[in-house]
């Protein structure tokens, strides 16, 4: 049944991805963030797909964390949820993604209308120097920067590295960090099909400022928040993925 359920999510994001594709195309012309807004209802037809078709959906605390102004969002990276949920309920950002991504039919085309930052992670200098100078931009335009601290998806109960690039850039660039916590790999494990019903966890932080601070103390700040959090979402809570550890 869980299969079943999941391929029946899989045919309609698919049909949403191609429909969203070509409004993309039409959409081009428009400004960066009025363009995002038009491209971030996709994430809440899907959201609401995966509700109707799998039984998951999520709960978000800490949503008076938001901050008005730039900043830079950095989640805990489990699944490919939270690249589909979190244009539901935080600001347009712009994701310092992999450009990979971008080649990947009809998906990496409607990406691109949302102005992300697509990097070479195999350049790393290079993505550096690239990451700053569009942040710039992408700041200037409107948008807040959205940065995996761990760097790829990690398994369910699982803590990954955390690095300190986006918090280097968040300092050099003066804006607060935001960490996120979540439990989405439990439900929907990374490289995997399947998704388990369920109520996904997000908490958000509060901004934590970066001017004049070394990246490792802020990184370390984030740490602390994202994985303290992981460990007090209740039992009750937990999804099959954490369970069977």
């Amino acid at each position: 049944m869980i299969l079943i359920r999941s391929l029946i999510f899989w045919a309609g994001w698919a049909l949403l991805t191609v429909v969203y594709t070509l409004i993309a195309l039409v959409i081009m012309p428009m400004s960066p963030v009025p363009r995002y807004r038009v491209m971030s209802t996709w994430s809440k037809l899907v959201t609401h797909w995966l509700a109707l078709s799998c039984g998951l959906s999520y709960r978000v605390e800490g949503l008076e964390n938001l901050p008005e102004g730039p900043a830079m969002f950095m989640p805990k990276h489990q699944s490919a949820w939270e690249t589909m949920a979190f244009q539901c309920f935080i600001p347009p950002v712009a994701w310092v993604l992999k450009r990979e991504l971008l080649l990947i039919p009809f998906f990496g085309w409607a990406v691109r209308a949302t102005s992300p930052i697509a990097i070479d992670r195999q350049k790393k200098v290079q993505a550096q120097r690239q990451i700053m100078t569009q942040g710039h931009d992408r700041l200037a335009k409107g948008f807040c920067l959205i940065v995996f601290p761990e760097g790829t998806r990690v398994g369910a109960g699982e803590r990954g590295v955390y690095k300190h690039g986006g918090s280097r850039l968040a300092a050099d660039l003066e804006i607060p960090v935001v960490p996120i916590a979540h439990n989405a790999g439990e439900f929907w494990p990374r490289n995997s099909l399947l998704k388990w019903p369920g109520v996904i966890t997000v908490k958000i932080g509060k901004p934590i400022p970066t001017a004049g601070r070394e990246a490792a103390d802020i990184t370390a700040e984030v740490e602390a928040f994202i994985e303290g959090e992981m460990a007090r979402i209740p039992p009750e809570m937990r999804g099959p993925c954490y369970l069977k550890k």
